[in-house]
C-alpha cells in the first residue's frame, strides 16, 4: 500500500492498542493531517475511532488474526497489508509492525538495511516508545496507544512535517484507570 499526503504537516503515530485506544490519543489524531497506525489493532472499532483529516494508515500486526477479531470486522482485518508507504512532503514514511524485524539488539540496523530510500520507519510490536534519529533513515516506535503493556502510560509519537523540515515529539498520557472487571480479575 502506497499513500500520498502532500499537504501533511501533523501525522499522528500510533501502535498495539489491542482493540482498546486510548481516547486522549482518538482526540490529539483528530486534530492531525494523517494518522499510522502500525499493527497489533485488535478490532475494526480502534481503526473507526481514529478519524485524522485526511488518510488512515495501519498495517496488520502478529496479533491482528482472525481468531482474535469478531467474526464480522474479517473483511477489514484481510485488507491490511504487512508494510505501508506513506509519501510526504520532504520524504517517505514506511510503516510495519516490527514482528520480522529481528531480535531487539540488532532491528534498527536491520530496519535501515531493508529500507535505506526511508525517510523514516515505524514499526511497532515491542511497546516501547522509541524515538533513533541517530541515522537515517530514522526509527521510530510510538509504544502503546492502549492499555496493554503501556510502560508508564499510552503513548504516541507527533510527527510535525514543515517543508523538508521533520520533527518528532513523544506524547505519554498517565495510565487509564482499571475497569472494575480488570480489578476483580487480578
Amino acid at each position: 500500500m502506497h499513500l500520498h499526503c502532500p499537504r501533511a504537516e501533523r501525522v499522528a503515530i500510533l501502535s498495539d492498542t489491542h482493540g482498546l485506544l486510548d481516547p486522549r490519543i482518538a482526540e490529539l489524531v483528530a486534530g492531525c493531517d494523517c494518522a499510522v497506525h502500525a499493527g497489533d489493532i485488535g478490532g475494526a472499532d480502534v481503526l473507526a475511532a481514529l478519524c485524522p483529516k485526511g488518510p488512515l494508515v495501519a498495517v496488520r500486526g502478529n496479533n491482528d488474526l482472525p481468531a482474535k477479531w469478531p467474526a464480522d470486522q474479517h473483511s477489514v482485518l484481510h485488507g491490511l497489508p504487512e508494510e505501508a508507504r506513506l509519501s510526504l512532503p520532504g520524504g517517505e514514511l514506511l510503516v510495519l509492525h516490527g514482528h520480522r524485524a529481528g531480535p531487539v539488539r540488532s532491528r534498527h540496523q536491520w530496519l535501515r538495511e531493508r529500507y535505506p530510500e526511508a525517510r523514516a520507519l515505524v514499526y511497532g510490536h515491542s511497546h516501547r516508545l522509541v524515538c533513533d534519529l541517530s541515522a537515517r533513515p530514522w526509527v521510530l516506535n510510538p509504544g502503546a496507544a492502549g492499555r496493554a503493556r503501556t510502560y508508564g502510560g499510552p503513548s504516541c509519537l507527533l510527527l510535525a512535517v514543515n517543508g523538508r523540515q521533520w520533527a518528532v515529539k513523544k506524547i505519554r498520557f498517565e495510565p487509564l484507570p482499571k475497569s472494575r472487571s480488570q480489578r476483580r480479575s487480578h
